[in-house]
């Protein structure tokens, strides 16, 4: 029997029994674990308020077995509030959806249980982090998350140079199989003609340049987040659920 102890990011709940819940954490040494937690929901439980998704939590996870990964899901037994991200973004349906996808994502990108992903919970704290913020549009900021997810995951898309043969940019046409901007001479059927602006925008999400990012007009950055969820799609090779709930 062993105790764990790690922080994460709860990214689901679901009901069990009377009283429990199992909890879907992101977590920085362990990657994705599901836990029980008991009676979290009862009215007088300490610590239940704190297992809700959003929430970036310091907890402890006790093991029978000795690994966290077995026979039997883990007790969560005690759980800090590391940032309460919740409670700023689910009063804004903008943040609220947004917010739900980049949770979808990073389970969706952390399939295998128990397996390390530094990066992915790394992205996914300073995500919900600048969501809470508000300092930026929220679905820049899921365009930007789901961009730097596909990169972290080996999937960086281009979108300057000739995906195919690296020729340099400007490019027009737009592959999502071909992974991104692709030439004239390599550009396969089914390619798309995106504006530069929305290009460009899509260049400044995935590098990190929101000075750009938010002068953009409207009409580009509809069309970067479809661009973005078509490429999305490809790779996990079904949409993301929450996705169909974002405002457009």
């Amino acid at each position: 029997m062993s105790l764990f102890r790690d922080d994460g990011i709860v990214l689901r709940t679901q009901k069990l029994g009377e009283a429990d819940r199992i909890i879907t954490l992101l977590t920085r040494r362990h990657g994705r674990v599901r836990a029980v937690a008991r009676g979290v929901r009862r009215t007088k439980s300490k610590f239940g308020a704190r297992l809700e998704p959003f929430s970036h939590v310091d907890v402890q996870l006790f093991a029978r077995g000795g690994e966290l990964i077995g026979r039997g899901l883990p007790l969560c037994t005690q759980g800090e509030t590391i940032a309460p991200y919740g409670s700023r973004i689910v009063t804004d349906y903008a943040r609220y959806t947004a917010g739900t996808a980049m949770l979808e994502t990073a389970e969706r990108f952390t399939d295998h249980e128990g397996e390390p992903a530094v990066q992915q919970y790394l992205l996914l704290v300073g995500g919900l982090r600048t969501l809470a913020d508000g300092e930026h549009d929220p679905r820049l900021v899921l365009d930007a998350f789901l961009l730097r997810s596909l990169a972290v995951n080996g999937y960086a898309p281009s979108f300057g140079d000739c995906a195919k043969c690296g020729m340099p940019g400007p490019n027009r046409f737009f592959s999502v199989a071909a992974g991104g901007v692709v030439c004239g001479e390599c550009r396969p059927a089914g390619s798309v003609v995106p504006s530069l602006e929305s290009l460009e925008l899509l260049g400044a999400l995935l590098g990190g340049d929101w000075e750009t990012a938010d002068a953009c007009e409207p009409r580009h950055c509809r069309e970067g987040s479809g661009l973005v969820a078509a490429y999305l799609q490809w790779h996990l090779e079904r949409g993301l659920r929450s996705l169909r709930f974002i405002e457009k």
